[in-house]
């Protein structure tokens, strides 16, 4: 069925007219866990980008509705992610110091800025730019972005002051300052880490043998870190170990989001352009990664182009509501998923959980250690380091191995930034390198049979002299002079030429620039009493070149298929007397 118009830009005019008791109950159970779950996760991530703690908070509240409302998921939770909340701390770190009023101000421009792109990019249906970042370079980050987010999370777990974006930083910072450890905080932090641990692989086997279902077994490993939270707070109550030098959350004000507004001082958007560029881009892609992943279970449909909407709609009012930059999480979307959600209001339930969490449950956490939330930042973060990449890139492609490699590395050492940046350019000059050196190969008829492969590879028949040579690429500026200098080379192997038939059943386009080196060829063939002919030319290529004058200067002919040009151009009949010395006739429709 097509939808309104303005339904297609408001996906809940869509499904919000259909809904019903049953979805409701689904949000809604889906809305308590999801918000259980969150209220920690929130916490812990404004931890990690540097602000203060009820930023979290605030963040996954205003940005849940508007993607509850924009968005076309009926399971993605939107908000504080680890990755996203690392680039966060790494973008505004170089502006402001955390816990000033400067470094919030920043982090509402970059959630702002973020916001902005992802809209334009969305209503100008500009989605597939996001593809230029290839999949090894995304696993390559994120693995890289894990390490570098639970190395910076040590110094809560020691109980000392350190800092650093960059692997070397961060263990120059902990070594200098390694001798101000807190035992008591790192007892704190080792024993809810070790726990988180065990919860996560662990507790659901347990829970299994108690009598609980798989699914409610699922879910109560889901909600270790609440656990870890509540037990290592009312220690820190008890025995009053904030005098005892462990760091606490302390007051965070009992609030809903306050209205916020965002710098639009010249000179900061244009230092935060970059970072809020590459944060969009690395959001979308794990946003719109886990949005398909879960859709295609309940085979929905998800749109890239509206997705973009939704999350730039989310970034903008985590801008203007006290937050910073948000998009699609993983695990909260995979527990919003299994714990029954059905359509995008269970976000909207949640947002109204967790305002009810800022209003009434913020004095709670005042005893909250600070060594726990940098455990469940850790716990939840190695999960994505992901080595293996490196194994079966190295396997499958020299080429994405040191995609893979130089991201990892350069995210380590040089921050997330310079990772990504190098991760995308390597992407992109590795496809560069390798379409301009498209594989070409000499082909000859399979005996018995219309098909055609490579001579290298097969047992067939050829023709001395003529050279079927098949391009295996679109033809564009960067290959079209290794073209011709492959042709030629063939062309100097076989002295008795006198065709040459290029097969171009790979070849979906062709430039200007591979024109101008077709004509060169054509002309050069020509001068050597060789003709040129083409096969198997698909119907886009054949309506450019006929808008040329390419085939009118044509010395051959233009073949449907590689065995109508092989039978055309044959000189006597072969055994089976299916070759034959004619020669072709007027080119046939390009298929």
């Amino acid at each position: 069925m097509t939808l309104p118009p303005l339904a297609q830009y408001l996906p809940i005019l869509d499904w919000g007219r259909r809904y019903d008791r049953g979805q409701f109950t689904g949000d809604m159970v889906a809305a308590v866990i999801v918000t259980i779950m969150l209220i920690p996760q929130s916490l812990a991530y404004a931890l990690l980008a540097g602000m203060p703690p009820e930023a979290g908070i605030y963040a996954s509240i205003a940005p849940i509705v508007l993607y509850a409302i924009f968005g076309t998921s009926r399971a993605l939770a939107v908000g504080p992610v680890a990755v996203v909340s690392l680039m966060t701390a790494a973008a505004v770190g170089n502006i402001a110091e955390s816990g000033t009023a400067g470094y919030v101000t920043a982090a509402l421009t970059l959630a702002f800025l973020s916001g902005a792109m992802l809209l334009a990019l969305g209503l100008f249906r500009l989605g597939f730019l996001a593809n230029f970042l290839s999949h090894p370079v995304i696993a390559g980050f994120i693995t890289a972005s894990g390490i570098l987010i639970a190395a910076s999370q040590l110094r809560h777990i020691l109980g000392i002051e350190a800092e650093g974006h960059t692997l070397p930083q961060i263990i120059a910072s902990l070594w200098e300052h390694l001798g101000e450890v807190n035992l008591i905080t790192v007892l704190l932090g080792v024993s809810a880490t070790g726990f988180l641990f065990w919860v996560r692989g662990g507790s659901k086997p347990l829970l299994r043998r108690i009598g609980l279902g798989p699914r409610m077994a699922d879910i109560g490993a889901k909600m270790g870190p609440v656990l870890a939270i509540v037990g290592t707070t009312l220690a820190v109550w008890a025995f009053d170990l904030g005098a005892k030098g462990v760091a606490i959350v302390g007051e965070v004000p009992q609030s809903l989001p306050p209205l916020t507004l965002p710098s639009f001082s010249p000179d900061l958007l244009s230092q935060l352009f970059v970072p809020a560029l590459l944060i969009s881009i690395i959001g979308f892609v794990e946003s719109i990664s886990v949005a398909q992943t879960l859709a295609a279970k309940k085979r929905q449909r998800i749109d890239p182009d509206q997705e973009l909407i939704g999350l730039g709609s989310a970034n903008l009012g985590a801008a203007f509501t006290g937050g910073f930059p948000v998009t699609g999480g993983f695990s909260r979307s995979v527990v919003n998923f299994d714990a029954g959600a059905e359509t995008p209001a269970a976000g909207a339930f949640t947002a109204v959980g967790l305002a009810l969490a800022a209003l009434f449950l913020t004095p709670l956490i005042y005893f909250l250690p600070k060594a726990t939330l940098a455990a469940t930042i850790i716990v939840a973060v190695l999960s994505l380091v992901d080595f293996s990449i490196l194994k079966r890139a190295w396997a499958f492609s020299h080429a994405d191995f040191a995609a893979v490699s130089v991201t990892i590395l350069l995210t380590l050492i040089f921050g997330v930034e310079a990772g990504v940046s190098a991760g995308v350019i390597t992407s992109i000059l590795v496809h560069l390198y390798k379409t301009s050196r498209p594989h070409m190969a000499v082909v000859g008829r399979v005996p018995g049979t219309e098909h055609f492969r490579n001579v290298l590879r097969h047992e067939v028949e050829t023709q001395p002299h003529v050279l079927s040579l098949r391009v295996d690429e679109s033809l564009y500026f960067p290959n079209a002079r290794f073209l011709e200098d492959q042709l030629g080379r063939f062309a100097a192997e076989k002295p008795e030429l006198t065709d040459v038939v290029l097969m171009f059943p790979a070849v979906n386009e062709i430039d200007l620039s591979a024109l101008e080196s077709l004509e060169a060829i054509n002309t050069r063939l020509k001068d050597a009493d060789i003709r040129l002919h083409l096969s198997e030319v698909k119907g886009p290529v054949m309506d450019r070149l006929q808008r040329s004058h390419f085939l009118d200067e044509l010395t051959g002919e233009v073949f449907l298929s590689q065995h109508a040009a092989v039978c055309a151009l044959a000189k006597e009949d072969d055994a089976a007397g299916n070759i034959v010395s004619k020669t072709g006739t007027a080119p046939p429709p390009a298929r």
